[in-house]
């Protein structure tokens, strides 16, 4: 079972593993995961508004963030690439290290050019940002999976999601606080030195004790195998096809909801100091909050049982907002469905999270994550583009939150059935079991 062998858990068995070496790792390597993130959006958006550039040509920039959506093209290079002379302190520590070095190259680079004088290689600049960052994002997910014991992913994607929040929110505040003194070159190339935590964390861990290497390549054949060989060992599995639909589904309503928020707000007529006091300030510790719970309720319970409760927490809080739609202006109202919101939020971030590695293959960790990481947001960015505003002007706020929740229901009975039908447990990779530090012990079970 899930948890402690010969007892039911406890409360600080919930608890006890954000004290672990592990998790704490997981928390630095978050922190170099959100910088690059901040450094292409609000960031430079400020940037080049202070630089005087029109809003048409700022909104080309988003080309920076699609890279991040493209991962899996190249993330088998992490897994089957053995990089030279530094491939000598393991694949995992090297490819951070490697990765690290780009991103700050790529930052640096970034903070040399010029918008006013050349805005197209502005554009390059962010992009290969984009490229970099991804790349640091695909070995920092994998050395986090293979880091963390079975029992350790909850903990772990929280401790993750803490420090991506914080390295991102740092890096923003400090190149804003450094642009004002000393222009936003210097902002950005000190900036850079965010992608530090990660690189000492791989020196100080070392090699993760679960990493397994994939088949050595020596010609054409054996490095197709590796590009195609992570697609199909996932899909060889039984229900392959079922789980990557809930991949897939999982999380449109609540895209859907959010991405109108800021719509909604406005036309309930509440203030720009109301909107920064619930929706910035307590929608962000009601999220923190969520997060640590969220950690605590998968070891605790067990991956099955939190990501179904959260599934079913997300899709009420769209429900929430339903509500605070019909009920107008109400201070009460707003605090509450945005508390409930982000708090359902934080701890389904970490229990899908850890499900989601949970389902990697330790021969393909990189690959295969950076693929459901992407599968997971592609059709709920798709549908938000096209859909979501027109959705509005046809139903009104109260009938569209209804629709989201709606929306919402077939990712949470997919899971049951899921969970139902045992093919919860039969899709799991060894990821999700494999304890190398147990010395063998069996499949964990998943309650």
């Amino acid at each position: 079972m899930d948890g402690v062998i010969g007892r039911e858990p406890t409360w600080w068995d919930g608890i006890r593993p954000y004290f672990e070496k592990a998790p704490i790792a997981a928390f630095f390597l978050g922190v170099s995961s959100g910088f690059p993130y901040a450094m292409i959006g609000a960031t430079l958006t400020s940037r080049l508004a202070q630089d005087g550039i029109d809003k048409k040509t700022i909104t080309a920039f988003t080309l920076g963030f699609l890279v991040y959506n493209l991962k899996p093209f190249w993330a088998w290079a992490v897994d089957g690439v053995r990089l030279p002379l530094i491939g000598a302190l393991g694949q995992r520590v090297s490819w951070l290290i490697f990765a690290g070095i780009l991103v700050m190259a790529a930052v640096a680079n970034l903070a040399l050019v010029d918008p006013k004088a050349s805005i197209g290689a502005t554009v390059v600049a962010a992009v290969l940002v984009g490229f970099a960052g991804a790349t640091f994002d695909i070995v920092i997910d994998a050395y986090r999976i293979e880091t963390l014991k079975p029992y350790q992913l909850g903990v772990g994607s929280g401790m993750t999601q803490y420090g991506w929040r914080i390295g991102s929110v740092a890096a923003g505040a400090l190149a804003l606080v450094l642009a004002a003194r000393i222009g936003w070159a210097g902002a950005y190339l000190a900036c850079a030195l965010f992608a530090l935590p990660a690189m000492i964390t791989g020196l100080v861990m070392g090699e993760p004790e679960r990493h397994r290497d994939p088949a050595a390549k020596r010609g054409v054949s054996e490095v197709v195998g590796s590009i195609v060989g992570p697609f199909l060992e996932f899909f060889r599995r039984q229900g392959a096809l079922i789980v990557l639909v809930f991949i897939l589904i999982h999380k449109i309503g609540d895209t859907l909801g959010q991405i109108v928020l800021r719509l909604l707000l406005n036309d309930l007529s509440f203030t720009n100091d109301e909107i920064a006091l619930y929706d910035v300030g307590i929608g962000f510790w009601a999220y923190l909050i969520g997060i640590f719970v969220g950690g605590a309720l998968y070891a605790r319970m067990g991956m099955k049982r939190s990501v179904l409760l959260s599934l079913i927490l997300m899709a009420v809080s769209n429900a929430s907002f339903a509500l605070l739609a019909g009920a107008g202006h109400s201070v009460a109202g707003l605090a509450g469905a945005i508390g409930f919101e982000n708090f359902a939020s934080g701890i389904g971030g970490v229990t899908v999270i850890a499900y989601f590695s949970a389902l990697t293959n330790l021969r393909y960790t990189a690959a295969q994550y950076a693929l459901i990481s992407a599968a997971a947001s592609v059709v709920g960015r798709l549908l938000t583009a096209t859909t979501a505003g027109a959705l509005v002007e046809r139903f009104g706020y109260v009938n569209f939150y209804w629709l989201t929740t709606i929306v919402a229901m077939p990712g949470v009975l997919l899971f049951w059935w899921m969970i139902r039908s045992g093919l919860v447990d039969r899709s799991i990779g060894d990821a999700g079991t494999r304890d190398d530090a147990a010395d063998g012990d069996e499949a964990t079970e998943h309650r």
